[in-house]
């Protein structure tokens, strides 16, 4: 596992047990482009046979980054008044 962790550059790692009552994980690290995903996936599909769900958040800049993005949709979706 700190191998895979150090290969990815974690920030953080958490694990736990899920509702389901398998073990359980959450790890943060910066995926800087999509295809990324198979390689950090795979080190825990061989070792582990584990199943992976990624989901992608923001930290408050990128959020703010996205603000004209967000503005455009509104006005281009956004309800008519």
């Amino acid at each position: 596992m700190q191998k895979i962790l150090k290969a990815m550059k974690a920030e953080a790692a958490y694990f736990t047990a899920t509702s389901s009552g398998e073990r359980g994980g959450f790890i943060v690290f910066d995926l800087a482009d999509p295809s990324q995903i198979p390689a950090v996936a795979e080190p825990f599909f061989l070792a582990f046979n584990a199943r992976v769900w990624f989901s992608p958040v923001m930290t408050p800049q990128d959020l703010a980054n996205a603000v004209p993005a967000i503005e455009e949709v509104v006005k281009e979706y956004g309800k008519k008044s």
